[in-house]
């Protein structure tokens, strides 16, 4: 039994990490963008993380609900900052 509840307790620990991950850097996420509609650091560092992953412009821009000139604007930016080399905004 104690077996058991070691590898639930494990299985809820891991379940809450993965959880934590996915809300983090979510692009439907709304503190993604200040409330100009801007984006925010946690947005700007969201869209460099699709970028990372391999994602389109055009992707971005649909799940960031962002124009594609913002996309553009943003992925120029990555590039410049290094690409998927680039060291991250946040942890």
């Amino acid at each position: 039994m104690e077996l058991i509840a070691s590898i639930e307790a494990d299985l809820q620990r891991l379940k809450g990490m993965v959880e934590q991950q996915a809300e983090k850097f979510d692009p439907a996420n709304p503190h993604n963008k200040t409330r100009d509609g801007k984006l925010s650091q946690e947005g700007v560092e969201c869209c460099y993380r699709l970028f990372d992953e391999g994602k389109s412009r055009y992707t971005v821009a649909q799940q960031m609900k962002i124009s594609f000139a913002a996309a553009t604007h943003r992925f120029n930016a990555w590039r410049k900052a290094g690409g998927a080399k680039r060291p991250t905004l946040l942890g």
